[in-house]
């Protein structure tokens, strides 16, 4: 890529600002669909096709989706597509990239759907209350997801191929046997197909869970360096970060559905609302969502931030192969173009994990 540090400053750079103000665009169209009546043009719109509630809901989220879809589009666009190619990061064609966006839209609707009529039933029957039912719901359908998104909805994005019996699984196995950790297998996935850039991941739960490697992985790392990273992989296991981010993640479902039915309930009335079911006012139930995600999500990228320490050291320790670590990180954030020195304030808010200097100095310091 021979991408000087000014270009990796400036890409990183350019995809925060652009995902703020396409994140303050939509909040501000939010803010004018609700204060100048637009949504109870809609409300009514979705009244004329039928006087069915639960059917108004779903074609007011529908008209909804897709105003701040179109407005949403360029944004995600120029991020998505233009700025991956202008650094030669992208394999994409643009219809290659679009149809990947469609399809995500197709598997999310079916989800959607059920989860806004459910979200309804419940606004009407437990009034004030609606947010408990509504939180236990998420928590089951995300575990239900973690479950069987590895095996029914990644397969749709990606072509997963079980890894070849060779001395690199050997020694991902190796790694596996002082541990209780069990896992249905190990693949390869063409993640060429979208990007230059190389990932791995360890995905599902209970019996769904699997390693996964990125073809770019595999082609340029050795088998050293791809041992660390599975290692690193195993850290969050050993560590149980899997079910300490679920239960940090239940917790915030139901905190944030309590404070924000509280707000919503209190807001109703600045743009002229009466009731918390009125479809009309859903949007508003959205923004508040938004606001408390805005003030949480630092919160959770620290607890992100010590689960990756702990997850690199225990790969150093564990492959006691401190060099191969180290070669991993400054090819991860060459391929990637990561900026190895953030601001701390971007690190901070933004930054699920630690910048590629401080993992290295963290990892040479382990003894």
């Amino acid at each position: 890529m021979n991408e000087t540090a000014h270009d990796v400053k400036r890409y990183n750079k350019i995809k925060l600002v652009v995902s703020l103000i396409g994140g303050v665009v939509s909040f501000l169209l939010t803010i004018g669909l609700l204060a100048g009546g637009y949504t109870l043009s809609i409300e009514q719109f979705a009244f004329s096709f039928s006087s069915n509630v639960y059917f108004a809901v779903i074609t007011f989220s529908a008209i909804f989706g897709i105003i701040t879809g179109i407005v949403s589009f360029p944004f995600s666009f120029y991020a998505g597509f233009i700025l991956e190619h202008r650094y030669n990061l992208s394999n994409q064609t643009f219809f290659q990239w679009l149809w990947e966006s469609v399809k995500g839209m197709l598997i999310a609707i079916p989800i959607f759907i059920p989860l806004a009529l459910i979200f309804y039933f419940f606004l009407l029957t437990f009034s004030m209350y609606w947010w408990f039912p509504v939180a236990v719901t998420l928590f089951i359908v995300s575990i239900g997801l973690s479950r069987i998104a590895p095996i029914v909805i990644l397969p749709l994005f990606y072509k997963l191929i079980p890894l070849e019996d060779s001395p690199l699984k050997e020694k991902i196995l190796s790694l596996t046997k002082s541990t209780s950790m069990y896992v249905e297998g190990i693949y390869s996935f063409n993640l060429s197909k979208t990007t230059k850039k190389a990932n791995a991941a360890f995905t599902g739960i209970g019996k769904s869970k699997r390693i996964l490697l990125g073809d770019t992985l595999i082609e340029n790392f050795s088998e050293d360096e791809i041992e660390t990273v599975f290692a690193h992989e195993l850290g969050h296991y050993s560590h149980g970060h899997i079910w300490k981010g679920i239960a940090v993640g239940t917790v915030s479902i139901f905190l944030g559905l309590y404070l924000t039915s509280l707000a919503y309930s209190a807001s109703l009335s600045w743009f002229g609302f009466t009731s918390i079911s009125q479809i009309a006012a859903l949007p508003l139930l959205t923004l508040w969502l938004s606001i408390y995600s805005l003030f949480t999500s630092p919160i959770g990228n620290i607890i992100s931030r010590k689960h990756e320490f702990e997850a690199d050291r225990y790969a150093v320790e564990r492959t006691k192969n401190k060099p191969a670590f180290i070669s991993t990180m400054n090819k991860l954030a060459e391929m990637n173009l990561a900026d190895r020195t953030p601001h701390a304030l971007v690190e901070f808010l933004f930054y699920s994990h630690p910048s590629i200097a401080k993992r290295i100095h963290a990892a040479e310091q382990i003894i």
